[in-house]
């Protein structure tokens, strides 16, 4: 696959967009982490961190909590070097069985090679039924 870096056009934005959902849909917190910066800073809902190593922690802990992760990610809107995405997942509780669909909003900046190194994550989980899951 072609690199994709700044500035992005409408179909590298789209192009961004879709690698990210691949990636994060492959649930390998090492393999995702790739495609941040050594220094990226996240925040998360209402965490805070840096670097690819924390990066990789958050996303082992995140998919052994949330079982059967689904996701699809959507262009919102994109500059030069920044792209904001609505995604919606859905993932079922580890520890309780409860399926839950998250929606929520992210905005990226990346840097001239093309890695994140800003990523800015809002979100609310809602409790579903399993009969009512989009992403099957």
């Amino acid at each position: 696959m072609k690199k994709i870096i700044p500035p992005f056009t409408k179909q590298t934005a789209i192009a961004k967009v879709q690698a990210a959902e691949y990636a994060w849909n492959s649930k390998d917190p090492e393999r995702v982490s790739l495609a941040y910066t050594k220094d990226s800073q996240w925040r998360n809902r209402d965490q805070f961190f840096t670097g690819r190593a924390a990066i990789a922690k958050f996303l082992s802990n995140k998919w052994n909590k949330e079982l059967h992760y689904a996701l699809k990610k959507y262009l919102w809107s994109f500059t030069d070097n920044r792209i904001s995405v609505r995604f919606e997942y859905e993932w079922q509780a580890a520890d309780s069985g409860q399926w839950n669909r998250t929606h929520g909003n992210e905005h990226w900046e990346f840097d001239e090679d093309g890695l994140m190194q800003i990523r800015d994550m809002s979100a609310n989980d809602i409790e579903i039924n399993e009969g009512d899951r989009k992403f099957k």
